[in-house]
């Protein structure tokens, strides 16, 4: 098993992405090749969970696109993530908040995890 491990390691490449947790809010740019040209589409949303470890790991967004609850899994290691942007901290209490799903209105508003920086007289 180690050997395995140590091959994916070697082969794929894992980009360095600021730390987040389900319930924070992210910007996951996303690299689409549509003939010979490729552009940048951004998916803004709520993580749902992360799951898996090292190379094998993703994770789950979602946004709503009108009234319709739109859900994307992006593995980490992907050549075809460009960027994460966490906007949000979110203050949840569990590792997957599907529970989310079935919120709606002034219900689904996630509490923001504030946090105060030291200030030096």
């Amino acid at each position: 098993m180690d050997i395995i491990k140590q091959l994916e390691n070697e082969l794929v490449e894992v980009k360095n992405f600021p730390n987040f947790k389900s319930g924070d809010t992210v910007i996951v740019s996303y690299k689409i090749k549509e003939g010979n040209k490729e552009r940048i589409q951004q998916f803004q949303g709520v993580v749902l969970q992360r799951r898996g470890s090292g190379v094998t790991e993703t994770f789950t967004v979602r946004k709503m696109s009108g009234n319709i609850g739109v859900e994307r899994i992006f593995p980490i290691a992907s050549p075809f993530v460009d960027q994460i942007v966490v906007t949000k901290k979110g203050a949840v209490r569990r590792a997957r908040i599907f529970y989310f799903r079935e919120l709606t209105g002034k219900a689904a508003r996630i509490k923001e995890k504030r946090s105060f920086a030291t200030i030096k007289k």
